[in-house]
């Protein structure tokens, strides 16, 4: 009972902070000898009543402990983990409370190779939800598809584990197998898989092709993929982008469809690649305007000449963080064009805040703002042309990702896939060279020399 009687020394100590304090006498206090004396400027009342507030969560700890029938389950410190896991749950599906253990995993996994099954999670409107599947990953070759939503990891039910928890499950040796069953939406089927887990190798830029004939028309429109961002990804788009002009492109799409995000300095250097240097690309703000840090912009080119063709961006429900930071950008810009559907809207910046038990909080402590001021956050980034894929065209998308051809093969396959969003994103690109086309033709032209007529001469009657 001593974490009670703390507690109640605590309410009666507030208690007596905000009571006035009686005079001497019991006399009531003289009000003109108040005014003639310098007073300090009165404390403004709390928002909420926190005192009662503690003793309403203190008391229902209390009636648990009394009353429910497995003692083993209602030590103070399993109630008061289980009121932390609640209390940062309910705030975004980004906060989450992580154990001793958990935290200590967690920190080990940060040093350690990557090793799983290749997908992406998180929470979407409470159930644990698959953001993108690696296509170079065992859980692509699998079948599993970004938008299944997570059953059951092994034999754990998912109904009540965090993010945190689920990637250390699904993380693992390499060679060992485990289950994975899931639910998918477009279907509503049940489905079971069995992953090999495996060493996964760092790849981001993919599939840099000029687009043939058949897709592009008579023009020479380039295509590239990211998959996430990593340290070499705005390297790596470079030499892409450098060796599609050098073939002549005109147009360049930016495939950005299921990419989870990664390092935000790698974002903005792609930005880079198509912005002038010195841009503001997103800036990053908290509670506390003075604690936040300065706007990221994009870094300088070193002389290297700017990419003025016009471009699109492809996203989908899959595309996160970093990736949103890019399509956004770039959209508010007015320097590509949005092609899909409306992203994931993951634009927020998590802490890591240890606790003195062992255990830490991940904290949603700051929002990412677009340069137009517009926040991702729980909102996404709205393509401006939509265009949907159904299941089973994510499916065949998601298939050739994982098994294609190279070089004039893989452009061959692409144009044949009936990748749909791709298609639309094409014809908007074609429909501004061709614009472009027109423009050119009707440039004003100096207008001929011609003498000026003279004028009629006036009867001489």
């Amino acid at each position: 009972m001593r974490f009670v009687l703390v507690l109640s020394l605590c309410l009666a100590v507030g208690h007596g902070l905000r009571a006035a304090p009686p005079d001497e006498s019991g006399a009531a206090p003289d009000k003109t000898a108040a005014k003639s004396k310098a007073t300090p400027p009165a404390l403004k009342p709390p928002p909420e009543d926190a005192y009662r507030q503690m003793e309403l969560l203190t008391r229902a700890m209390e009636t648990i402990r009394q009353n429910y029938v497995d003692e083993s389950k209602i030590t103070y410190e399993e109630l008061v983990e289980g009121a932390l896991e609640g209390m940062l749950r309910r705030l975004d599906p980004h906060c989450e409370y992580m154990g001793r253990s958990l935290f200590e995993d967690m920190q080990r996994e940060q040093a350690d190779t990557s090793e799983g099954v290749g997908i992406t999670v998180a929470l979407r409107e409470g159930t644990l939800t698959i953001i993108t599947v690696r296509e170079d990953g065992p859980a692509a070759r699998a079948g599993v598809l970004a938008g299944d939503q997570m059953v059951r990891i092994g034999e754990v039910l998912t109904d009540s584990v965090g993010v945190a928890e689920a990637i250390q499950l699904l993380q693992g040796r390499s060679g060992e197998t485990m289950k994975l069953t899931v639910r998918r939406p477009g279907t509503k089927q049940f489905l079971e898989f069995s992953i090999v887990r495996e060493t996964l190798t760092e790849t981001s830029v993919h599939d840099s092709m000029l687009l043939v004939p058949k897709l592009a028309g008579d023009y020479k429109i380039g295509y590239a993929r990211i998959s996430q961002y990593t340290h070499s990804t705005a390297k790596d788009l470079s030499e892409s982008l450098d060796e599609l002009e050098k073939a002549g492109m005109q147009a360049f799409v930016l495939d950005l469809r299921n990419n989870p995000g990664g390092l935000l300095d790698s974002a903005v250097a792609v930005c880079g690649e198509f912005l002038p240097e010195g841009t503001v690309v997103v800036t990053t703000e908290g509670r506390i305007a003075s604690q936040n840090p300065p706007p990221y912009r994009t870094p300088v080119r070193d002389g290297k000449k700017p990419r003025r063709y016009p471009m699109a961006v492809l996203v989908n429900h899959g595309s996160a963080s970093a990736a949103e930071i890019t399509a956004g950008a770039l959209q508010d810009l007015k320097r590509a064009i949005v092609v899909g559907t409306t992203s994931f809207g993951k634009g927020s910046v998590q802490s890591i805040l240890p606790m003195k038990n062992g255990a830490a909080m991940r904290l949603t402590t700051a929002k990412y703002y677009t340069p137009s001021h517009r926040t991702i956050h729980e909102h996404g980034v709205e393509p401006n042309i939509v265009s949907v894929l159904t299941t089973d065209e994510e499916m065949k998308v998601a298939k050739w990702r994982n098994s294609h051809g190279t070089g004039e093969a893989a452009a061959i396959e692409i144009a044949n896939l009936g990748d749909k969003q791709l298609e639309r994103a094409v014809d908007a690109l074609k429909g501004v060279l061709v614009f472009d086309t027109f423009q050119a033709k009707a440039a004003p032209v100096a207008p001929p020399d011609v003498p000026r007529a003279l004028p009629l001469k006036e009867d001489a009657n």
